[in-house]
């Protein structure tokens, strides 16, 4: 029986410093649920407090939903369907979202509002790319 309290104390350990989650969902805004759902999981889990939860979740929306605004659902059928490939790492302290889009195009220039918002909530946030990829990362701090 003491295993099983070994193994759940070192699962907890790898989860608060450091542990990687990844997300594959298709690129599509009814998806998001799920990209919000795991950042809030993760952060309630590291101990953060319900707001920084609450504003890591909108962030990620913010971030996400901006990304995907142009989505074309009339896309060929037989064409292969475009994923978001997230990666939510855990540190200590912080959580660090990273990911990719197989979305086609020009990297999507972000509303002054979008802007304020990820500002406000985040404390990093980056959008980058080219024609084939598009590459986003945000951080947040916990402040207690």
């Amino acid at each position: 029986m003491s295993g099983e309290g070994d193994e759940q104390v070192e699962r907890e350990e790898r989860l608060g410093t450091g542990g990687d989650v990844r997300l594959v969902v298709p690129a599509a805004p009814e998806y998001l649920r799920l990209v919000r759902l795991t950042a809030a999981g993760l952060a309630s889990r590291l101990g953060f407090t319900f707001d920084e939860v609450e504003d890591l979740r909108i962030a990620v929306d913010e971030l996400c939903f901006h990304l995907l605004g142009d989505v074309d659902d009339d896309d060929d059928p037989f064409d292969e369907p475009r994923t978001m490939d997230l990666t939510y790492s855990a540190g200590r302290d912080s959580i660090t979202i990273t990911g990719r889009t197989g979305l086609i195009g020009p990297v999507p220039e972000p509303s002054e509002l979008s802007e304020q918002i990820l500002d406000a909530l985040v404390d990093e946030h980056a959008v980058s790319g080219d024609d084939s990829v598009i590459t986003f990362r945000l951080k947040k701090q916990r402040e207690s």
